[in-house]
């Protein structure tokens, strides 16, 4: 008795992506103490994002197998589009305090965006403009998070 078939490989396997990550970040977070719901440890929060993140990877699994799923191949990994990410996250840390987050987040933003196949500059600067203020509003001015708004130059 074989098991069921995958029908949507790609939905699989972004999946399998989200369950892949959940279960690194999970194992990462243990160094960590978890605390309770009412006085949350270092570890409390990214092991909930890990739960919440291997929730969303087998839901989408467990639909690239159902039968109703639409039939999708997974042809080919997007290497460009992969690396214009990755090469975004690592220029938002390394540009982080020289920047600001203002700074980084721009850049971030403008480069992930091309990774897109229908990337235009215009709706790459309104994304960061939404996204940043965003960030400010949430992180800098709502969770009180200590970081670097403005370029070190300015400080």
């Amino acid at each position: 008795m074989t098991g069921p078939a995958i029908r949507d490989q790609r939905a699989f396997v972004s999946g399998a992506l989200f369950l892949g990550f959940a279960i690194f970040f999970f194992v990462m977070a243990l160094n960590y103490p978890a605390g309770t719901a009412a006085r949350m440890g270092p570890g409390y929060f990214p092991r909930l994002l890990a739960i919440v993140l291997a929730a969303i990877g087998l839901t989408v699994m467990l639909r690239a197998v159902r039968g109703t799923a639409e039939r999708q191949a997974l042809h080919r990994w997007d290497v460009k589009g992969l690396a214009w990410v990755t090469g975004s996250v690592v220029l938002f840390a390394l540009l982080l305090f020289p920047l600001g987050l203002v700074g980084s987040l721009f850049v971030l933003i403008v480069v992930s965006s091309r990774a897109s196949h229908e990337f235009t500059w215009k709706g790459a600067l309104a994304n960061a403009a939404i996204l940043i203020v965003l960030c400010l509003l949430v992180f800098v001015y709502g969770l009180g998070l200590q970081l670097p708004v403005r370029p070190a130059l300015f400080n």
